[in-house]
């Protein structure tokens, strides 16, 4: 089996989850939140998660060979 970064997920549908962070993630999440304001509001952290996961799914080379293999 393909060496993933995150192990197999159960369910399609789109739904509405609370996560609940560590303290030191969340400030590093906050930290993160400034530069990418340009001067401006810092982007919460609520703000990161979608886009740091998509990034994270794009980049993950045993996921992408594993999708080849399947389509």
């Amino acid at each position: 089996m393909t060496k993933l970064k995150l192990g197999p997920i159960a369910d399609d549908k789109p739904i509405r989850i609370t996560v609940e962070l560590p303290a030191a993630l969340h400030r590093d999440l906050t930290d993160y939140g400034r530069p990418l304001a340009e001067g401006g509001t810092p982007v919460e952290p609520t703000k990161l998660v979608v886009p740091m996961l998509e990034r994270f799914i794009t980049t993950d080379r045993g996921f992408a060979k594993a999708r080849r293999r399947t389509n």
